[in-house]
C-alpha cells in the first residue's frame, strides 16, 4: 500500500511541475522553477522538461517526428531502417500496456541519448539543465536513505509514476491533417483526473495553456460542442474507455501515417 501512495504522490507531482511551467500557482515564475527543481521523480529534469514541453505547445508541430519533441511518431523512412526487434519494442510500446511497461525506459532511453548527443556537441544549456537536476537527485535520495523505504524501492515507485503518466500522454494526441484535430479529449473526472490535474481535458489546455487546472473541466463544459467541433470529435468518454480498446492494441502505427517530409 505505502508503494502505491508513494506513485500516486510522484505522479501529482509531476502534473504539479506541469502547473509550474505554464505559471501556475504563482506570479513569480522564479518560485515555480524553484519549486520546480526539486524533482523527487528523479528522471526528468524540471527546466529540461519546461524547454522541451514549451516548444510541444506549438500546435502547428504537433506529432511531427522531428519538431514535436513529445511526439511517439517516427519519420517512416526511419522506421523503415530500424532493426526488426526495434521494430516490435516500438509496436509493442504503441499499446497502453507497452506504453506502461517499456514507455518508461523507451522514452527515457531516447530522452537520455538527444540529451547526451547534445551535450557532447557543446550545448551549454541542456548542460545547465542537468547539472542544475543534480542537487535536487542527490538530496532526495539522501532523504530516502534515512528512511525505512529502501532506495531500490523508491526507484522502483519513480518507474511507477512515469507508467501512470503514460496513460494520459498515450494519446493525448494523433496523426491528423489539421492541427486542430490533433489534440484529444477524455471526459474523465476519477482518480486518473485528479492525479493529472485534469490534463486530459487536452484541447482546452492547448488553446489555454495558461488556464489553471482546476478551471480546464468548467470551460470544456461550457463549450463542449465547440471544443469538439475543434478537434474533429478526437473524444473519449473515460479512461475506462481508454484501456477497454487500447490495452493490448495499438491506437495508430509507429510511423507517421500522413508524414511527407519536411513540412517548412
Amino acid at each position: 500500500m505505502s508503494l502505491i501512495l508513494l506513485v500516486l504522490a510522484l505522479t501529482l507531482h509531476s502534473s504539479l511541475s506541469h502547473e509550474f511551467l505554464h505559471g501556475g500557482p504563482f506570479r513569480s515564475a522564479r518560485a515555480g522553477t524553484m519549486l520546480g527543481l526539486i524533482q523527487p521523480g528523479l528522471f526528468v529534469p524540471y527546466l529540461r522538461f519546461k524547454a522541451l514541453h514549451l516548444e510541444h505547445h506549438q500546435d502547428s508541430r504537433l506529432t511531427d517526428p522531428y519538431d514535436d519533441p513529445e511526439s511517439n511518431y517516427l519519420d517512416p523512412d526511419r522506421w523503415e531502417q530500424l532493426p526488426r526487434w526495434h521494430r516490435r519494442v516500438l509496436m509493442l510500446n504503441n499499446t497502453l500496456a507497452g506504453r506502461m511497461l517499456l514507455g518508461p525506459l523507451v522514452g527515457m532511453g531516447a530522452f537520455l541519448r538527444d540529451d547526451l548527443r547534445l551535450i557532447s556537441t557543446g550545448n551549454a544549456k541542456v548542460r545547465r539543465h542537468w547539472l542544475l537536476h543534480l542537487p535536487g537527485v542527490v538530496l532526495t535520495l539522501i532523504v530516502v536513505s534515512w528512511s525505512p523505504l529502501p532506495v531500490w524501492l523508491y526507484l522502483v515507485a519513480c518507474y511507477g509514476a512515469l507508467s501512470v503518466l503514460k496513460i494520459r500522454t498515450f494519446l493525448e494526441h494523433q496523426a491528423h491533417a489539421r492541427a486542430s484535430g490533433r489534440t484529444v479529449v477524455v471526459e474523465d473526472r476519477g482518480l486518473l483526473a485528479l492525479l493529472f490535474l485534469n490534463n486530459n481535458f487536452h484541447v482546452v489546455h492547448h488553446v489555454h495553456p495558461q488556464l489553471p487546472w482546476y478551471r480546464l473541466p468548467g470551460v470544456y463544459a461550457a463549450r463542449r460542442d465547440k471544443f469538439l467541433r475543434r478537434n474533429h470529435g478526437y473524444v473519449y468518454r473515460s479512461y475506462a474507455e481508454v484501456f477497454r480498446r487500447h490495452l493490448f492494441s495499438a491506437k495508430d502505427p509507429v510511423a507517421h501515417p500522413l508524414w511527407r517530409g519536411s513540412q517548412d
